[in-house]
């Protein structure tokens, strides 16, 4: 009678009694990391397992949990420690991979000195880090005479309804930049991208300082999800 084979990936075991060519690192070096399913490429980032429960598995737990990448990066890390054998080394590891992600995303949607001419070509830059995220995030993008962006910074984190960016730290920013114009963004957590009677205001406000300290307002962008307002697209610029 011939010895039953057993297959050690449907057993718990840990990675390392696999067959080679089946565990995750020797996978993906051996074919390319998008030869992976998703629970193959966050268990190398895993590492390792708890007892009873390989990378793997704690892996496809953690998906099971959240579905997608997309939605991991916005969680609460309450919610992370909720998953047994998730530590706070893990959980870095994963939100650091997360962020490394949407910071390529980033800088692939930004063609080094391209010159911006439309409120879409920083909606393509800035929309996959902002339209999920739970508070308002004010962000102003600082270009210079050519309309090449210099920097893009972060300017005000605010509640779920609101934010507050100072226009005087806003203005003496793009000065230190030697910014000749700039265009604000900021997310709505309630997707509907419609400007407030708040926001409407402060545009107009830092429209007339730019003004005076001759940095120019291009545009005030107001990202939700997957879709987006331009204040100079509707003429208020």
């Amino acid at each position: 009678m011939e010895p039953v084979k057993v297959d050690a990936k449907k057993t718990g075991a840990g990675i390392r009694a696999w067959p080679c060519d089946d565990r995750p690192r020797e996978k993906l070096l051996k074919k390319g990391a998008g030869a992976l399913s998703s629970s193959e490429l966050l268990a190398i980032l895993l590492r390792s397992g708890v007892q009873g429960v390989s990378a793997i598995d704690l892996a496809r737990k953690i998906l099971d949990r959240f579905g997608t990448f997309r939605n991991m990066s916005h969680i609460d890390i309450s919610q992370w420690k909720e998953i047994k054998g998730l530590g706070t080394a893990k959980v870095a590891q994963i939100m650091a991979a997360l962020e490394i992600g949407r910071r390529f995303r980033e800088d692939e949607a930004r063609p080094v000195q391209e010159k911006i001419s439309s409120a879409g070509q920083i909606v393509n830059i800035l929309m996959p880090q902002m339209r999920d995220l739970k508070t308002e995030l004010f962000k102003v993008v600082y270009l210079d005479s050519g309309n090449k962006i210099i920097e893009i910074d972060n300017t005000a984190h605010g509640t779920v309804n609101h934010a507050v960016p100072i226009i005087r730290e806003i203005i003496h920013a793009a000065l230190q930049k030697f910014a000749a114009a700039i265009i604000c963004v900021h997310n709505h957590p309630s997707a509907n991208v419609m400007p407030s009677p708040e926001d409407k205001k402060f545009t107009h406000e830092l429209a007339a300082a730019g003004k005076i300290m001759n940095v120019k307002l291009l545009d005030h962008i107001i990202i939700g999800d997957g879709n987006y307002y331009s204040f100079a697209d509707e003429g208020l610029l």
